[in-house]
């Protein structure tokens, strides 16, 4: 059975790493693919919102982005061609780029309602946003808030690897059931399953 959905994991500044929830799930889920940057040290909005929209693009079904950090800034920059694709997002630990001078090309962040259903998820103690802005984001882009206590910047330096609560939410943003690649060395088993909430 073909995935209803593509998954668009567009990873933030400095890429995400091996054990980094996102390279984890674009390994594992079927039907994911990876947005992938020129420059992820000195990133460009132009170039990083345009290889974003090129990728929505090449998807035969809806997109639903997974984007962290700077890729959920950069989301909300997407084109209307690009845009129309996507059907939702969960947008993890939004960068705030106004904090650091090599992302002043992404600020100001957009403030406006996005077309389709999203879902920010925010930690109280991140270092790259406070979570009141990632809660005002939240409020002006029209997405549910789940506000985290003490995860840090939700990535693999603050403990979060496979993250089940981050792969529930997905589910939640998509039709079909979400599946899952084999793990190496077991035929049918998925390489994480889904835990209540």
């Amino acid at each position: 059975m073909s995935a209803s959905h593509s998954i668009v994991i567009v990873p933030g500044w400095r890429d995400s790493g091996p054990g980094h929830w996102q390279s984890l799930w674009a390994e594992s889920i079927v039907g994911a693919v990876r947005v992938h940057q020129d420059n992820w040290i000195s990133p460009s909005r132009e170039a990083w919102v345009q290889r974003i929209a090129d990728t929505v693009l090449a998807q035969q079904e809806p997109v639903v982005l997974v984007a962290h950090s700077l890729g959920c800034i950069a989301s909300t920059y997407l084109p209307p061609e690009a845009v129309a694709r996507v059907s939702g997002a969960l947008l993890v630990a939004p960068a705030d780029p106004d904090r650091r001078a090599a992302l002043v090309d992404f600020a100001p962040v957009p403030y406006q309602a996005l077309p389709y259903r999203s879902v920010v998820v925010a930690s109280s103690n991140d270092p790259f946003c406070p979570v009141r802005t990632a809660g005002a984001y939240a409020r002006s882009w029209g997405s549910e808030f789940v506000r985290l206590q003490n995860a840090g910047h939700i990535n693999i330096d603050s403990g979060f690897g496979a993250w089940p609560l981050g792969l529930a939410l997905l589910q939640s943003l998509v039709v079909q059931p979400l599946t899952f690649k084999p793990a190496a060395g077991a035929a049918s088993t998925p390489s994480f399953e889904l835990q209540s909430v």
